[in-house]
């Protein structure tokens, strides 16, 4: 076989989309930030207008999706963003979960933290900037030193995806990531499809085609705070992973090569633990990740059966993934600097959000003894993840 990818069905309970705005409809422009509210309290979203901007010779807009619940979710197609999931905690009280930034100067501000953003051509890390493909060398853009990180300089999270509104309840952003573009071969074709459903999720399809070998890894990198964005540290968030495997890294965060067993180190969630009971543990891979940012080797699933479970200890919310990857890679906030502020005026914290960001292995490409991420003309890379939110019991 080719490439490992095979093509997933995900069958989902349709979805009833209140708002949508999308490029081939006019987006609208609100010189106040939009609100939703229930019973209790209103969730404020950021201004459409911050979103409202051309780069490169292309314009950005917002867009808002919403269900029967009063959930809503804030996309953006600059870098396809995830913005804003407000969904009810235990009380009724609706809860921004997503880490974000009022106007796409954030986003750039942050550029290095990858806040909601669709990463590719290739999520995570590559090894000193290089691999081999069909006997061929391909160099890339060492944007993490000493490794290429999340597709380079400019990744997919840097430029402005064409949007096309499916339907009422879905939004689908596409990019042409010609031959070449940060080093990669091939001219990469790319959807990103978000799907907002009447259960709280948000299902996102990934698909790609390629008119020359290349290799592919996309993913989703937002930040998570389930008892609400900028609401304290997530260090007393549970968590329980269906993973009996890790990748254990070097000091640069590179994958030695080895599969690990989690059974009797800090990395065992196999039963629910808090994020923070073992994270100072005296371990040489907390040690190099500075805490938890490593790949999960999830075990054998399928799009029906949750990977991960996370539950806020102070809001009851709790998060499901499903997914179709091999791997997931679970990071704790440890870089993250403080500096960035969000809507409302609450800073990005050290650990204040935490990623669980679906994908095959990092540096795959230089590691044959991983599943591959070669996608060859002619074969479809699809991808499917769901993130449910619902209230813990």
């Amino acid at each position: 076989m080719n490439t490992i990818f095979k093509t997933f069905s995900a069958i989902f309970l349709p979805v009833c989309i209140l708002s949508l705005a999308a490029c081939n409809h006019k987006a609208k422009n609100t010189s106040t930030a939009s609100t939703m509210t229930d019973n209790s309290t209103p969730v404020t979203l950021p201004p459409s207008s911050g979103f409202e901007k051309t780069i490169d010779g292309k314009k950005a807009h917002f867009y808002v999706l919403k269900n029967k619940n009063g959930v809503q979710t804030a996309l953006t197609n600059y870098g396809a963003h995830l913005i804003s999931l407000a969904v009810p905690d235990k009380t009724g009280k609706l809860t921004d979960v997503v880490i974000g930034f009022a106007d796409i100067d954030g986003y750039k501000k942050a550029m290095s933290a990858y806040y909601g953003a669709t990463i590719g051509r290739y999520g995570n890390r590559i090894a000193n900037g290089h691999f081999v493909l069909e006997g061929r060398r391909y160099d890339l853009f060492i944007n993490n030193k000493p490794n290429t990180l999340h597709g380079g300089q400019k990744g997919f999270n840097d430029v402005i995806w064409d949007t096309q509104q499916v339907n009422d309840q879905t939004v689908t952003f596409t990019y042409l990531s010609k031959d070449m573009e940060e080093g990669y071969p091939g001219n990469l074709s790319c959807k990103v499809t978000y799907e907002l459903t009447d259960d709280n999720a948000i299902k996102i399809s990934y698909e790609a085609t390629t008119d020359k070998t290349t290799v592919v890894n996309l993913t989703n990198h937002s930040y998570f705070n389930l008892n609400g964005a900028g609401n304290g540290s997530i260090l007393n968030h549970v968590v329980q992973l269906k993973a009996a495997g890790f990748t254990p890294v070097d000091i640069t965060l590179i994958p030695t090569g080895q599969i690990a067993p989690v059974a009797g180190t800090p990395f065992d969630f196999s039963k629910p633990a808090t994020i923070g009971s073992r994270i100072e543990a005296n371990d040489e891979q907390l040690k190099n990740g500075k805490g938890y940012d490593h790949n999960f080797v999830l075990d054998k699933h399928d799009i029906t059966s949750p990977v991960a479970t996370v539950t806020g200890d102070k809001s009851g919310i709790k998060l499901e993934i499903f997914t179709t990857e091999p791997g997931m890679q679970f990071y704790s906030g440890n870089f993250m600097p403080g500096s960035n502020t969000m809507p409302d005026g609450k800073t990005d914290d050290y650990r204040t959000g935490f990623a669980m960001e679906t994908q095959h292995f990092p540096d795959s490409p230089n590691k044959p003894q991983f599943p591959s991420t070669v996608l060859k003309p002619g074969d479809v890379y699809k991808t499917v993840t769901i993130y449910k939110l619902s209230v813990g019991k």
